[in-house]
């Protein structure tokens, strides 16, 4: 997902990216709780005709399922936010502290060929990064088409 936030007075422009997420908090909470009743109602199932140690497994189960679709559900929370000034383009990686900075009249943007999928690369004086490496084929695209454009605008009609 991009958000584009246009430069205002005295703010510079900003792009967010996230990726896609599919459920809130709420709706993960709700998922883990219907696939753990359904996990232990089999499990009791299968103790009423004998198997004592089913919903042991179960519970088991339930608890490593949840774990897991938490730590899946968490890495949502990764992302980019790029901003753009007259002078500089900085890359902050969320929700670390990793900053790259680049001269904006220099910094190039490029789609790159990758394992399977096109790369998003940004590079200036001998340096690359990868941005948005989460985001849909179509999404990077779009991405690299806002860029080139706010680039453009910066640098003046004379660079374009």
């Amino acid at each position: 997902m991009i958000v584009l936030r246009p430069a205002a007075e005295g703010l510079p422009c900003a792009l967010w990216l996230r990726p896609n997420r599919v459920l809130s908090r709420k709706g993960l909470r709700r998922l883990i709780m219907v696939l753990a009743a359904l996990a232990l109602t089999t499990a009791g199932l299968g103790a009423w005709q004998g198997n004592v140690f089913a919903p042991l497994f179960a519970l088991v189960e339930s608890v490593a399922m949840a774990v897991a679709l938490s730590v899946a559900w968490r890495a949502g929370d990764r992302g980019e936010r790029i901003t753009l000034d007259e002078t500089s383009l900085e890359v902050r990686a969320l929700p670390g502290q990793r900053r790259i900075h680049f001269q904006s009249h220099w910094v190039r943007v490029k789609l790159a060929p990758g394992k399977g999928r096109q790369r998003l690369m940004l590079s200036s004086h001998g340096r690359e990064l990868e941005i948005g490496a989460f985001l849909a084929d179509e999404e990077r695209a779009e991405l690299s088409r806002k860029l080139m454009v706010l680039l453009a605008d910066l640098r003046g009609p004379w660079r374009k």
